[in-house]
C-alpha cells in the first residue's frame, strides 16, 4: 500500500507497522474462514471485502478456507454456496483449504501435547465441567482426571479416536491455568466425540478438533500473516497465542490474531441461528428468499455484487460494534442500478385507458430512451394504441388541488407519447372505476418539436399499450422486519417483529421489450422503482422481484414518527396548565392515540431513556409512553434505569407525575423502595389516596 495513501483504517495501520519493523511483503497472507453451516449474510460481505481487498491492495494472497470442524451442523450446500457468493462478488481465492485437510497434523500436535503433559482426557460430565470452572470473580478448581498419567491419557485418547467411547463420555483438555482471570484458558476443551459423517472425511475421525485449537493451528499451517476476525474473538486472542506457542517453529510465519467490530444492519437478523429458524418456520421460502439478509438472497432480490461492495467500503473498518441503517446499502444499490439499469414501462396497479378520439385501428411505434444516464444504452421502439393501461393510483375522479396526476378535465402527458385530458369514467356494479376515458392532443407527441409538445402539463404517467402487453407475477419485497433492531429486545422474541406486508405480489401489465428477459436482467420500472428477473422465471411465466423502491420509504416513515413524538412531547407541556380533568383526560386521550400508532419500537425505547430526567414534562411523557404503548414495558430496560425513574417520578414536584407513577408502577417490584418515601413525604390527597388504593 502507498505510503501517500491519505488515511488507513486501524487494520491497515497493523499492517504497515508490520511492514516498517521487518515484516517482507513476500510473506503477507490473508484468509477469509467462514463455518460451511449456513449460507453467508451481509456480516459477511464486510469481512470479505476487508480479506480480499487487503489482498488486492497488497498484491497479496488470499485463501478461502472453510472451518468444518462440527459435521453435526456443516453441509456440503453450505460449502457450495459460500464459493459462489464470493466469486459473485468479484473475488477470487489462491487456495480453497480445509479445516479438515489439517485433521491429521492437528491429532498428531495433541498427541505430542499430551506427551508434554500439556494436555488430557476429562470424563467428567459437561455439567460437572462447568461447575468447577468457577465464574469469571472466581478461579476454578482443578479437574479430578488432572493429573492423569502420560500413558493412561494417551490410551484414552487414541481409543477415543477409534470409536470405542459414546459422545460426551471423554474430551481432550489443554492444562493451562484454571485460575486465570481468562475463563477460556481454564484448560479449554480441544477434542470432542462425535459420531457423525463428515462431508469430507466420511466416517474415518470420531472425534473432532474445537474451534479454538483448530483455527490457529490452520493458520499457521497455511502460513497466514495476520488472522482478522470479529470482536468477539477478543478474548480468545490469548489462547490462539498459547496454542501458537506449543506448535511454532522458529524462522516460519507466525500468525496475528486481530479483531475488528461486527457492522449490524438495520431490520434484519444475521445469526445464522435466527436465519436458519426463519427457514425452517417457513417465514421465508429459504436461504435465499430475497427478504433474507443472505448475499444469496440479495443477489435474488436484485443487489448487485458493485452496490455491495461500494456498502463494505462505505461503512469502513472499526474497533466498536454498531448498528448500520439498511437505508445505506438501499441507496448503494439504487446509485449502481441507476446508472446500469435499463428503463421500461410496467403497470402493477392496472385500470383501463381507452383514448376515445383516437384511431380505432390505428398503431404507432414510439421511441424511448433506454436510460439517460448512459449516452450507450440507445432507444427502443414501444407500441402505443387506442387502449391503454395505467396505474389506478393515477387517476382521481375528483382530485384535491395538489393532484399531479390524471383526473377530469385535467391534462398530463403520458410518457414519451401524447398529452390527454381525463373526460369520463365507466364503473361497475360497485362503483369500482373499469375503464378511465380521455381525449389525446395529436399535436402534442414528446420530441416532436411542435408547440403543443411543449406545452407544460400536471405531471408525466407510465403506462402500456393493451393489445401489447405481456403478463408478468411481480413480488414486491419490502424489509423482512419493522423494528430496527428486532434481534435486541430482551423481552421480546425477534419474532414478533416479522413485517407482515414484506412481500406482496401483484399481476402486472408490461412492455413486451420484456418477452425475452432472462434471470438476474435488471430494470428501473418508470416511476416504480428497481426489479430484477427471478430465477423462478421462464418464457411463459415472466416473475420479477422488486429490488428497490425509487424512495426510501421507510426514512420518511421514521421521520414522521419521530416528528410525531416530538410534537407529542410539546403538547404535554399543556398538561400542566389545563384547569380541569375533563380537559386533561381529554389532551390524554389524544396522545394516547398518537404514541399507540408509533410502530417503531427503537424509537419509543430511545424516546424513552431520553425522558428519564429531572424535568415534569419529560417525566409525565415517559410515563405516557408506558401507559399506552404495546411495544414496550419496564421489562424493555436495564433495572437501574427503571429504578431511577420511579425515584425521580416520586420525587417530582408535580402531582400529576406522581400520579402516573402510581399508575403505572405501582405494583412493581421496582416500586417497594420508593413507596416508604411516597407515603412519607406525600400531602397531595389525590396521591394518597391512589396511594391507599394500591395497598
Amino acid at each position: 500500500m502507498s505510503s501517500e495513501e491519505k488515511s488507513l483504517n486501524f487494520i491497515e495501520q497493523i499492517i504497515e507497522n508490520d511492514l516498517q519493523n521487518g515484516m517482507s511483503r513476500d510473506v503477507l497472507r490473508f484468509r477469509f474462514p467462514p463455518e460451511p453451516n449456513g449460507f453467508l449474510h451481509i456480516g459477511h460481505a464486510s469481512a470479505i471485502g476487508l480479506n480480499f481487498g487487503l489482498g488486492l491492495s497488497y498484491n497479496a494472497p488470499v485463501n478461502l478456507r472453510f472451518d468444518d470442524t462440527n459435521p453435526a451442523k456443516e453441509e456440503q450446500e453450505y460449502v457450495d454456496a459460500i464459493k459462489r457468493d464470493v466469486q459473485w462478488l468479484g473475488y477470487q481465492w489462491a487456495e480453497e483449504c480445509y479445516a479438515s485437510d489439517y485433521f491429521d497434523q492437528l491429532f498428531e500436535w495433541a498427541v505430542e501435547m499430551i506427551k508434554n503433559g500439556k494436555a488430557y482426557v476429562d470424563s467428567q460430565s459437561s455439567e460437572e465441567m462447568a461447575i468447577q470452572k468457577g465464574t469469571p470473580t472466581t478461579p476454578g478448581v482443578d479437574s479430578p482426571f488432572r493429573n492423569r498419567s502420560v500413558a493412561e491419557n494417551l490410551d484414552l485418547f487414541i481409543r477415543m479416536k477409534n470409536g470405542e467411547f459414546e459422545e460426551g463420555t471423554h474430551i481432550l483438555r489443554a492444562k493451562i491455568d484454571m485460575k486465570s482471570t481468562n475463563m477460556l484458558m481454564r484448560d479449554p476443551i480441544m477434542y470432542r466425540i462425535l459420531h457423525k459423517h463428515h462431508h469430507r472425511t466420511g466416517d474415518k475421525w470420531c472425534i473432532y478438533p474445537m474451534y479454538d485449537w483448530a483455527h490457529g493451528e490452520s493458520d499457521y499451517l497455511e502460513q497466514i500473516s495476520h488472522s482478522f476476525c470479529t470482536l468477539e474473538f477478543l478474548p480468545h486472542r490469548e489462547l490462539y497465542d498459547w496454542f501458537l506457542d506449543q506448535v511454532y517453529t522458529e524462522g516460519k510465519v507466525r500468525p496475528k490474531q486481530r479483531e475488528f467490530a461486527r457492522r449490524n444492519l438495520s431490520h434484519t437478523v444475521v445469526s445464522k441461528r435466527k436465519l436458519l429458524q426463519l427457514v425452517n418456520e417457513k417465514h421465508v421460502s429459504g436461504w435465499d428468499d430475497p427478504r433474507m439478509s443472505t448475499i444469496s438472497g440479495m443477489r435474488r432480490r436484485g443487489y448487485t455484487a458493485a452496490a455491495l461492495r461500494n456498502f463494505t467500503q462505505l461503512i469502513g473498518i472499526a474497533k466498536r460494534d454498531n448498528l448500520i441503517d439498511v437505508s445505506l446499502l438501499e441507496h448503494c444499490v439504487r446509485e449502481d442500478l441507476n446508472k446500469v439499469a435499463p428503463r421500461v414501462m410496467a403497470v402493477l396497479d392496472p385500470v383501463k385507458l381507452l383514448i376515445t378520439n383516437y384511431p380505432v385501428d390505428k398503431k404507432e411505434w414510439l421511441e424511448a430512451e433506454n436510460n439517460p444516464e448512459d449516452e450507450n444504452a440507445g432507444v427502443r421502439q414501444i407500441p402505443f394504441g387506442r387502449e391503454l393501461y395505467i396505474e389506478r393510483e393515477d387517476f382521481l375522479e375528483e382530485a384535491p388541488s395538489k393532484f399531479f396526476r390524471l383526473t377530469i378535465g385535467r391534462e398530463v402527458r403520458l410518457k414519451n407519447a401524447y398529452i390527454i385530458k381525463g373526460e369520463g369514467v365507466i364503473k361497475d356494479e360497485n362503483g369500482q372505476i373499469v375503464e378511465i376515458h380521455a381525449t389525446y392532443d395529436a399535436d402534442s407527441l414528446s420530441g416532436s418539436g411542435t408547440a403543443a409538445s411543449e406545452r407544460k402539463v400536471a405531471g408525466t404517467l407510465h403506462w402500456v399499450a393493451a393489445n401489447d402487453a405481456i403478463k408478468a407475477e411481480v413480488r414486491l419485497y419490502d424489509r423482512l422486519f419493522t423494528e430496527e433492531s428486532p434481534d435486541t429486545h430482551k423481552d421480546k422474541d425477534f419474532l414478533e417483529f416479522v413485517n407482515p406486508d414484506s412481500l406482496k405480489v401483484v399481476h402486472a401489465f408490461l412492455e413486451p421489450s420484456l418477452k425475452d428477459v432472462k434471470p438476474e436482467d435488471r430494470f428501473q420500472f418508470q416511476r416504480l422503482g428497481y426489479f430484477v428477473v427471478d430465477q423462478d422465471s421462464t418464457a411463459g411465466n415472466l416473475i420479477f422481484n422488486r429490488t428497490v423502491t425509487l424512495k426510501d420509504a421507510w426514512e420518511e416513515k421514521g421521520k414522521k414518527e419521530e416528528n410525531q413524538l416530538n410534537t407529542a412531547l410539546k403538547e404535554i407541556n399543556r398538561y400542566f396548565k389545563l384547569d380541569t380533568d375533563e380537559q386533561r383526560s381529554e389532551l390524554e386521550q389524544h396522545l394516547a392515540s398518537s404514541i399507540a400508532s408509533i410502530n417503531s419500537t427503537n424509537l419509543l425505547e430511545n424516546v424513552f431513556r431520553k425522558n428519564v430526567s429531572n424535568n415534569k414534562s419529560s417525566l409525565l411523557f415517559a410515563n405516557m409512553l408506558l401507559l399506552h404503548s404495546s411495544r414496550i414495558s419496564p421489562e424493555s430496560f436495564e433495572p437501574e434505569l427503571v429504578s431511577k425513574f420511579i425515584s425521580m417520578s416520586v420525587k417530582s414536584e408535580s402531582k400529576y407525575v406522581r400520579l402516573a407513577i402510581l399508575k403505572n408502577l405501582r405494583n412493581s417490584p421496582y416500586f417497594e423502595p420508593a413507596k416508604s418515601e411516597l407515603q412519607a413525604r406525600e400531602k397531595d390527597t389525590d396521591v394518597l389516596n391512589a396511594l391507599s388504593s394500591a395497598e
